[in-house]
């Protein structure tokens, strides 16, 4: 429930209301505004009729949260969230670009790679030191010592790190040398695993499920906000669909739609979105166009001998072309690069 405070009630009438809703075992929320100060309490209804706040003199009206999604939603927290990585910003009217291969293979291929990806303008490193792999016979990553290489490379460029984390045993470890955790595709709904996440001090970038809608996601997300982590970022990355010609088919309607329901930040992966090195920058042009906050892109030395998705990793050069292209597009919508 929202509950919209008088313009003249006090922040002691604001706390009383805040600790009775406490008392009753429901989740209070404090979200003072410019002109009013709004307060929220989630849980049972039943148990919130009981509190009567209708009938209170500092009450200016009681709003019912529709959407199953409650911290997620607009209704909730109607203001943009930003999201802090490393030196930039992740939402507002900045559009942040994230590159990197796939997966740490060597330092020294890490180390070229994120060095083009720096030079170009993007704000982070992503590589995967931890890769679910559908089959067992593929590379599945180099874990902790991936890890440590992808620090290392990280503090010697200057640039904040992202990289997946797949089981709840691991996240410590993840979150001592990122600093940013994803969670992928196959894990969206890893109830566990978001638990665990909600109580992590480091944001989260949460990728949308391979037959995920996009309700489905927005409720994964609800599960890292309701355990205490509002440094969560969504990202569409595709889903299975008929379609046969790409890997995936990128949904940009959902990044529109999810842009007027969530106050969270929205990325865009072209690269498991498409599969197809070539249909990359269209389609990162077009995640700029139709709100997107920022790319999470696959860049790599050279696509031809990488040890997984080479296929739709940019080479060097793709990459700073598709740096450059983007600012005329991001210039007509009133955005720029962060």
């Amino acid at each position: 429930m929202i509950i919209v405070l008088k313009r003249e009630a006090t922040q002691e009438i604001a706390d009383e209301i805040l600790s009775r809703i406490e008392q009753k075992g429901l989740k209070p929320l404090f979200m003072p505004g410019t002109e009013r100060v709004v307060l929220g309490a989630l849980g049972d209804e039943r148990v919130l009729a009981e509190l009567n706040l209708d009938g209170h003199p500092m009450v200016e009206s009681l709003k019912p949260i529709l959407s199953p999604y409650k911290l997620v939603s607009r209704e909730m927290h109607p203001h943009d969230t930003i999201v802090r990585f490393g030196k930039a910003n992740i939402g507002g009217p900045s559009f942040a670009v994230i590159g990197g291969p796939c997966a740490v293979e060597t330092e020294d291929r890490l180390r070229s790679s994120a060095s083009v990806v720096k030079a170009a303008g993007a704000i982070g490193i992503r590589a995967g030191a931890y890769k679910p792999r559908s089959s067992p016979y593929s590379f599945q990553g180099h874990g902790p010592e991936g890890l440590t290489t992808l620090r290392t490379i990280g503090d010697e460029l200057g640039l904040p790190v992202v990289t997946e984390v797949m089981d709840t045993a691991d996240v410590e470890a993840v979150a001592e040398k990122a600093d940013m955790l994803q969670v992928g595709a196959r894990n969206m709904q890893n109830f566990s695993l978001l638990k665990v996440l909600g109580k992590v001090d480091k944001p989260v970038l949460l990728k949308r499920g391979l037959a995920a809608k996009v309700e489905d996601l927005l409720l994964a997300a609800e599960y890292l906000l309701a355990a205490g982590n509002e440094q969560v970022i969504l990202c569409e990355r595709g889903i299975r669909t008929f379609e046969t010609a790409t890997r995936n088919t990128l949904d940009l309607n959902a990044v529109a739609y999810m842009k007027q329901k969530t106050h969270l930040p929205v990325m865009v992966d072209p690269s498991h979105g498409t599969g197809v090195r070539d249909l990359v920058i269209p389609m990162s042009l077009a995640a700029a166009a139709c709100g997107a906050d920022g790319l999470l892109v696959e860049v790599h030395e050279n696509p031809v001998d990488a040890w997984s998705d080479g296929a739709q990793s940019l080479y060097p050069h793709q990459f700073e072309t598709m740096m450059e292209t983007l600012k005329p597009v991001l210039a007509a919508v009133g955005r720029d690069l962060a």
